[in-house]
Parts: C-alpha cells; sequence; structure tokens
C-alpha cells in the first residue's frame, strides 16, 4: 500500500458510515509501519465510536477525569502491531498487542501513549485507568460487541466520579452503546471493503 492510499483511508470523506478523519500523527505511523488498508479502515472506525464515547463521558460525567486525547490516539493506534502480525487481521491472535507497543515506542511514541497498543484487551489489568477501558470499549462496540466485565468497569467509574448509583449509570451506558452499536454493519461492510495484506 502507497503513503497515499494509507492517507486516503485514514482521512478523506468516508460517505457512509461517515467516520472522523484519524489524528494526523496516527496516519504517519500507520504509514510508516506499512499498515494494510483493511487495518487503517479498522482503526478508523473504532476511533470514530471512541470519539463518541468521549463526547458522551465529557458531557454527561464531566467529573470523571481521564485524557481524552489519549484515548482517541489509543483507538487510532491500538492495533499496529497487526501490520506486523497480518494473520490477526482476519484470525486471532495477540502477538500484536506488545509488538505494537514496542513498534510505537520505537517510532519516538511516548510510552504513556504507546501502552494502549498493548493494554486494549487486557482491560482488567493492574493500573487500568478510564482511558484504558474506553479504548477497550470502543474496540468492542464498534462491532456491537458486548463485555458486561469491561461495561461494569466504565459503570464503576462513572459512579464513583459523581456518587450517582451504579444502576443508573449502567441503564444510562446501555443506551448510548446500544445506540452506537446501531452503526456495527455499515462500520463492518467500510472495514471488509478494504483488502487484506497481499500475501
Amino acid at each position: 500500500m502507497t503513503a497515499t492510499d494509507t492517507a486516503s483511508i485514514a482521512t478523506d470523506d468516508t460517505g457512509d458510515p461517515s467516520l472522523r478523519p484519524l489524528p494526523e500523527q496516527a496516519a504517519l505511523l500507520l504509514e510508516r509501519a506499512g499498515a494494510p488498508p483493511r487495518l487503517v479502515a479498522h482503526l478508523r472506525a473504532v476511533h470514530d465510536v471512541a470519539a463518541q464515547l468521549v463526547a458522551w463521558v465529557q458531557r454527561h460525567c464531566p467529573h470523571l477525569e481521564f485524557d481524552a486525547e489519549a484515548v482517541l490516539f489509543g483507538a487510532a493506534t491500538h492495533d499496529i502491531g497487526k501490520a506486523l502480525h497480518p494473520a490477526e487481521l482476519s484470525g486471532p491472535g495477540t502477538q500484536h498487542e506488545e509488538a505494537g507497543r514496542e513498534l510505537l515506542l520505537r517510532y519516538g511514541v511516548p510510552a504513556e501513549l504507546a501502552r494502549f497498543a498493548g493494554t486494549h484487551a487486557s482491560w482488567t489489568a493492574p493500573g487500568t485507568g478510564v482511558a484504558d477501558l474506553l479504548v477497550s470499549l470502543a474496540d468492542k462496540v464498534w462491532k456491537n460487541k458486548r463485555v458486561p466485565e469491561l461495561e461494569d468497569l466504565v459503570v464503576a467509574r462513572l459512579a464513583g466520579a459523581d456518587g450517582r448509583p451504579a444502576w443508573e449509570w449502567f441503564m444510562e451506558l446501555d443506551e448510548v452503546l446500544t445506540a452506537v452499536g446501531e452503526g456495527a454493519d455499515r462500520r463492518l461492510a467500510y472495514q471488509t471493503s478494504h483488502p487484506l495484506p497481499r500475501r
């Protein structure tokens, strides 16, 4: 894939679904890594969902402290390691996680941002913060996959920030995740319209 292809998938108008462009720094990193078209499309879909979740949390729970820009960067780069392990684009595997974190560090990305590549599938690990949980949640709900354990952790953070009962936050989070999930078919179609790497 050429740099132009990467930039186009990362930033051009997507039509339906309408997806936010990836941050410029993320697009440049994906280009540098030689990310396959489907990976760039996937990251754009997850990034768009992360932006929706960030906006919702900021509006509904302004007392919950987290780095919104870190969430967006994390969502835009969390699977960059699949550029090195392309079989994990269409099949299971976890090699891309640590490989992605190490790749971002080699490219000069600060550890606090590179971490998302390694933590997006391990939301119960010690030291997991709100930003990590939101990246993980976006990586699931973009395709309308619901993970109760992960959602419960997010609910606990929301309830802890403003003192409202967890059941109220559960209902509100469920409502927004259901709404986001309704766009999953269009996002999946967008992703699969981009080719996997050549074998």
